[in-house]
């Protein structure tokens, strides 16, 4: 029973891989990413492919297969075309992601709200804030209202549309506050942020992310609390999966993996105090 539950197993992570890279080839051979019908659907059907439980284990992938959930992982081309509206923000609901980073603020809000010991942060950093600041936008919109929210991005391009995004919205301009810079040459602002949000992207590579993390843990303050976005199963395709074991310096909180239409999994971590700072 058990060889015949393995073979079964087999097969499903084989359709799963063929039926990801078809998707893949097929957005590969479009002359563009930004919204249409087509690029749309095939969002839509790589989703739809990635959420259902699955055992994969997406970090031996063959090389065939690493290569093409790397290319997957990092398409996003929504921001320049919603940067085209004299309000952007009235239009962003054209991104197709869009419900999921919703339920997904939502979610990080009310996970947040059980450790956090200030409900209303003074300051939030975001970390990888990227052309799309989504996160905060919806955690600023709805959910800390009187929060700054301090975005980082070393893509000058990306802050640019990052901002103009936030313009023409009178309280989000002053909230949303946009810096050209590398977190690794941040020490002692660090210090100042009770969260400090990771986005996925930032170290896409297991080496990278450690040296990001140490960072993190070396000046963020004690008792401050990082977020981070991973994914499990099959969504491992769409973000790149981060592990408890993957965090020295912090105390794990939670781990929590949605089954619903959610991508991300979300952890939280709490700054432990025996770090020494430094300089």
């Amino acid at each position: 029973m058990g060889s015949l539950g393995s073979l079964s197993s087999c097969k499903e992570e084989e359709l799963l891989i063929q039926n990801i890279s078809e998707i893949y080839n097929n957005l590969s051979t479009l002359e563009s990413l930004k919204p249409s019908q087509d690029v749309n659907t095939l969002f839509t059907q790589l989703v739809q492919t990635c959420i259902p439980p699955s055992p994969i284990d997406v970090t031996k992938l063959s090389v065939t297969g690493q290569i093409i959930r790397s290319k997957l992982i990092r398409l996003s081309h929504f921001s320049s075309l919603l940067g085209s509206y004299d309000i952007p923000l009235d239009h962003i609901n054209i991104f197709p992601y869009y419900t999921n980073y919703l339920k997904l603020g939502r979610l990080e809000y009310t996970i947040l709200s059980n450790y956090i010991t200030n409900p209303n942060p003074n300051h939030i950093a975001f970390i990888g804030s990227g052309p799309l600041p989504l996160t905060s936008i919806v955690l600023a919109s709805n959910h800390l209202k009187t929060t700054t929210f301090h975005n980082y991005d070393i893509d000058i391009s990306a802050n640019a549309l990052a901002s103009n995004l936030v313009s023409a919205d009178p309280d989000l301009s002053k909230r949303m506050l946009f810096h050209d810079t590398d977190i690794m040459d941040v020490t002692n602002g660090l210090y100042d942020y009770e969260v400090v949000f990771l986005a996925a992207l930032v170290g896409l590579n297991k080496e990278d992310k450690h040296k990001v993390i140490d960072h993190l843990a070396k000046h963020m303050a004690p008792g401050s609390l990082l977020m981070l976005r991973s994914a499990h199963g099959a969504r491992g395709f769409l973000y790149p999966i981060v592990e408890p074991s993957d965090l020295p310096g912090f105390e794990v909180l939670t781990v929590f993996h949605p089954m619903d239409e959610v991508i991300n999994s979300v952890i939280v971590a709490r700054k432990i105090k025996d770090i020494v700072k430094q300089y």
